[in-house]
């Protein structure tokens, strides 16, 4: 009998967790599954605002797939997808062509720059490894050449963050620790450098508690953090950015501009013929694509409503883990044409969000908390994603233990 080809696409948080656990779930006989990713590498992407700012080392962030990944059962193929065909039934890699039975789209997300000018030529975005160490090396160019030059252009010390949203907030919080360092290292005053964050909502932190909210600015503008609220970006320009706050239009100048304020699923998605919004599909309650009961699509590219609310879930690491573990349980189901389908409904444990090394701010278990003990739940929170998919070895080698 001929095994079923089960084809994931991605290695992030959704894509590994749909592996590691179809590798425990199925035996090497019943189905034939391939792991495709752009690099031999996964990466926390929940930690890249720490490999931005410099606060972490790059290669913390990252660790093999196939030091994960059963190869007995699990086959992995590196490459870049550039389109799936769903009548066929093929996805096309830059250096192969694969056929499917079951496809998990994991593709991660991307990018949204809601068409603002300039954006996506002079700034900069947190979306992986490479991305990471372009800012960090960006950022400490430009101390490292403004402590070299002649004539200061006092500009270049001016930090733009476009967005007060986790990413935003959770990146100022690292730049507000890293920022003195980097003045002692190029012997630089620390009163020249301005870090900015500017969003257009009229809040920090959108639909997060506003008690913790206010503590998270407050802790940020302590640390020298200026904000920007209700201001929006309206173009993005080699020297810095225009804003526009009412009628007031203003220009920021500025060296280094990190636009963090949002995501939109794969456009590979669209572009296979997928009914998206913002390249996000609407999937069923098993987490399939309407009318494709052979789809899976999980993580940033899936679409879930909060029904309690009528708003989509947002798209975090917490969602897109137990998302793979449901469509393992499915494909199961499917592969063995046996037992029930599992619907698929957000656990959320809570949320917290990081301001630098040793503060953070959250909801857990339905209780608020600040301070250092957030801060210590939010590094037990990454420990225990690295225990889900790999292990007590992938925390030893991977985790955070500087808790206290």
């Amino acid at each position: 009998m001929k095994k079923p080809k089960i084809v994931i696409l991605g290695a992030g948080y959704g894509g590994l967790m749909t592996a590691t656990r179809l590798q425990k779930f199925l035996g090497v006989n019943e189905a034939e599954i391939t792991l495709v990713n752009k690099h031999d590498y996964h990466y926390e992407t929940t930690w890249l605002h720490e490999a931005s700012a410099g606060t972490l080392h790059h290669d913390k962030v990252r660790y093999s797939i196939e030091e994960i990944i059963d190869r007995s059962k699990v086959k992995f193929a590196q490459g870049t997808v550039t389109a799936i065909n769903r009548e066929q039934k093929t996805v096309t890699l830059d250096n192969a062509e694969l056929h499917y039975d079951y496809l998990v789209v994991a593709l991660g997300g991307e990018p949204e720059t809601f068409g603002i000018k300039g954006l996506k030529e002079f700034a900069f975005s947190i979306t992986n490894i490479n991305a990471a160490r372009q800012i960090r090396e960006h950022i400490e160019y430009q101390f490292a050449t403004y402590s070299n030059e002649i004539e200061k252009n006092d500009d270049r010390l001016t930090i733009i963050v476009g967005g007060a949203g986790f990413t935003g907030i959770e990146f100022l919080g690292e730049l507000s620790n890293r920022v003195p360092e980097l003045c002692r290292e190029y012997d630089i005053d620390n009163d020249k450098v301005r870090v900015i964050c500017v969003e257009a909502a009229p809040t920090v932190l959108p639909g997060f508690d506003p008690e913790l909210v206010e503590y998270a600015v407050n802790q940020l503008e302590r640390k020298g953090i200026e904000f920007k609220i209700g201001t929006a970006i309206k173009e993005c320009t080699e020297t810095g950015i225009i804003v526009a706050k009412d009628d007031n239009v203003e220009e920021i100048k500025a060296g280094t501009v990190v636009w963090a304020a949002g995501v939109r699923g794969n456009s590979l998605i669209e572009e296979a013929g997928f009914e998206a919004m913002r390249g996000r599909v609407k999937v069923d309650s098993y987490l399939r694509a309407p009318g494709h009961d052979d789809v899976f699509i999980i993580g940033d590219s899936s679409l879930i409503i909060n029904e309690e609310i009528n708003r989509p879930y947002p798209p975090t690491a917490q969602i897109a883990m137990q998302q793979g573990v449901t469509a393992a349980k499915n494909l199961s189901v499917l592969v063995r044409e046996q037992g029930e389908m599992e619907t698929f409904t957000p656990d959320l444990k809570g949320t917290v969000c990081s301001l630098g090394e040793d503060d953070a701010i959250g909801v857990v278990f339905g209780k608020k908390i600040w301070g250092s003990k957030a801060s210590f739940m939010k590094k037990m929170v990454d420990n225990r994603a690295l225990f889900l998919i790999g292990g007590p070895s992938l925390v030893l080698k991977k985790g955070k233990f500087n808790i206290f």
